[in-house]
C-alpha cells in the first residue's frame, strides 16, 4: 500500500490579527530558578479558532519613562554614565526574548507568560533592575510568531503575527524583588574571576573567617582605614 504524505497547513497570509496586553505579573514560586509570570490576555480579531500560536516574544527596558531618585542615578552609572549626560546615553534596550506555545482558543484567552531572570550582574537588565529602589520598571513587549487556526472550509491554516502587534506594562518592582528573594533572599550575587576567588578564599582562610561576607567587610574595613 502506498505510504500517504502527511499533511500540511496551508500557508496564507495576514488573515488573523491578534491583539495582546499584560494585566499583571507575579513570581512564579515552583519555578527551578527565578521566574517571573506576566498575565498576557491575547484576543483575536475574527471568529475563526485559533488552534494554537507559536509566539515570539521580545521585551525590553524603557529606560527613559520612568525617573530617578539620587540613589538610582548613582548606581547606574556604570550603565548610562553620569545623569547630566542621560539625555544622550539613557535608552530603550533589551531584557531578554523568549517562545511560548499558545493553546488553542476562540475570541480571547489568558496565558501565563513565563520570563526567566537572572542576578548575573553582567547582564544589563539584571544591573538596571537591581539598582532601582521601588516605582515601576517601564516594559515594551514586541510579538510576533505564527498563529495556526482553522478556516472556514475546515482546512488547518497558518498565518504570521504582525510586526506591529506589541505592549507596554509597568512591572512593579517590588515584584521582581519578590521572584529574586524567593531563591536568594536577602542575598545578591556577584561573579569572579577565579584567580580573584582564589585570593579571597586564601583571605578568608588565613584571617579564619566565618563568612564570605565577613571576609568582605574585613577587606572594607582596611581600605577605610588605608584613607
Amino acid at each position: 500500500m502506498e505510504a500517504r504524505a502527511p499533511s500540511r497547513p496551508h500557508v496564507s497570509g495576514p488573515a488573523i490579527e491578534l491583539d495582546f496586553s499584560v494585566a499583571g505579573a507575579a513570581p512564579v514560586r515552583y519555578a527551578a530558578a527565578p521566574t517571573l509570570g506576566f498575565e498576557l490576555a491575547i484576543g483575536s480579531r475574527g471568529s475563526e479558532p485559533i488552534r494554537s500560536v507559536v509566539l515570539d516574544v521580545q521585551i525590553q527596558v524603557a529606560a527613559r519613562r520612568r525617573s530617578y531618585d539620587e540613589g538610582e542615578q548613582a548606581r547606574l552609572m556604570d550603565l548610562f554614565g553620569r545623569p547630566d549626560g542621560w539625555s544622550k546615553s539613557l535608552r530603550t534596550f533589551p531584557w531578554l526574548r523568549t517562545t511560548q506555545v499558545v493553546p488553542g482558543f476562540t475570541g480571547d484567552t489568558v496565558v501565563n507568560l513565563e520570563v526567566p531572570c537572572t542576578y548575573d550582574f553582567e547582564v544589563t537588565a539584571a544591573k538596571y533592575l537591581a539598582a532601582l529602589s521601588g516605582g515601576e520598571v517601564p516594559l515594551e513587549l514586541l510579538f510576533s510568531g505564527t498563529v495556526f487556526y482553522t478556516a472556514d472550509s475546515g482546512a488547518l491554516q497558518t498565518a504570521m503575527i504582525g510586526w506591529d502587534r506589541e505592549a507596554d506594562y509597568r512591572l512593579p518592582v517590588a515584584v521582581w524583588r519578590a521572584t529574586m528573594d524567593l531563591f536568594f533572599p536577602g542575598s545578591a550575587w556577584v561573579r569572579l574571576d577565579r584567580g580573584s576567588f582564589e585570593r579571597l578564599y586564601e583571605y578568608r582562610a588565613r584571617h579564619a573567617l566565618p563568612s564570605w561576607e565577613h571576609a568582605l567587610d574585613k577587606l572594607f574595613e582596611a581600605a577605610e582605614e588605608d584613607r
